[in-house]
């Protein structure tokens, strides 16, 4: 069965930043904040990098589970890597989608969002989480006000893909309200939702209220992490599947994007695991997992 990793994060340098301050790479695949703190970003097994996570890499690691292409995030604990996924739109286009992504808080943000859509970009994602994105670094805001609308805008006027991670329902990020409006006023973009809205053990109800207002013709939702999120070293992961079976008898097969959130979700887990996992379970029928694992990627961010 083809596969399309609709979340992947690569790092040339890891340069992130957010509310602890700067991330740097310290070597065995290790990383520490400006603060001190330190954690896993890479696997230390063989198949990740101690200082990076290249597209070769990558390549590698796809190749081995028959993964044919990736979408590669934006993430603030790597660091903006505009340049790099410049760099591979042209070097492996039948392979990865990169996005792109900016601060909407920098003066030059439309111009410069424009020029990325116009030197070929097909997707923007933000990570806007108070987590570990924007909203970490900046007051809290609204997705849908002034601060993030008009550069949802311009990727409406390419006709491109916008994928946000909003963080958990914990979270000043957490907007369902405010990604419908986006949706709503942005009838040609494609929108996708990270992480099935990060879903919290007791608050399934929330999750089901959110989905009902989210299910539009152009909202999407990746279910990348799902596994570290919900359940931690619980391979193969059965409360994954309930809330995919919520997920699905709601939106629809569709709907649903697979992907690993590799290389950070890969610390819990292998790669293999993170990507074999629907298999091991009964969300998805045959035909179903073709799209999960494929179709909706390829037409969200490939077609």
């Amino acid at each position: 069965m083809k596969k399309i990793d609709a979340h992947l994060h690569l790092a040339q340098v890891v340069a992130g930043y957010c509310r602890r301050g700067e991330s740097r790479a310290i070597g065995g695949g290790r990383a520490a904040w400006g603060n001190g703190e330190e954690w896993q970003l890479f696997p230390q097994n063989g198949e990740y990098g101690e200082y990076n996570f290249t597209a070769e890499m990558a390549l590698a690691l796809m190749d081995k589970n028959d993964v044919e292409r990736a979408v590669l995030m934006q993430g603030s604990m790597y660091g903006f890597q505009n340049r790099y996924h410049e760099e591979l739109l042209r070097r492996y286009p039948d392979r990865f989608c990169p996005t792109c992504t900016i601060d909407p808080y920098m003066t030059n943000a439309l111009d410069t969002l424009e020029g990325f859509f116009d030197r070929g970009f097909r997707a923007a994602k933000w990570e806007v989480s108070s987590g570990g994105g924007l909203m970490g670094c900046h007051e809290p805001f609204d997705l849908a006000g002034p601060v993030m609308m008009p550069l949802i805008r311009v990727v409406n006027r390419h006709h491109g893909t916008v994928a946000l991670d909003v963080g958990d329902l914990t979270m000043h990020s957490h907007q369902p309200l405010s990604l419908a409006r986006i949706a709503d006023e942005n009838p040609d973009i494609k929108l996708v939702v990270c992480h099935l809205l990060a879903p919290m053990e007791g608050h399934y109800k929330e999750l089901e209220l959110s989905l009902r207002l989210l299910a539009k013709e152009n909202i999407w939702f990746d279910i990348a992490a799902l596994p570290k999120i919900v359940e931690p070293n619980g391979y193969p992961y059965p409360k994954v599947h309930e809330v995919l079976k919520l997920a699905k008898d709601i939106l629809g097969a569709d709907r649903l994007l697979w992907g690993t959130d590799a290389p950070f979700a890969a610390t819990s887990d292998t790669y293999t695991h993170l990507h074999d996992y629907l298999l091991q379970g009964d969300a998805f029928t045959e035909d179903e997992l073709r799209k999960v694992y494929y179709d909706n990627a390829k037409h969200v961010y490939f077609d």
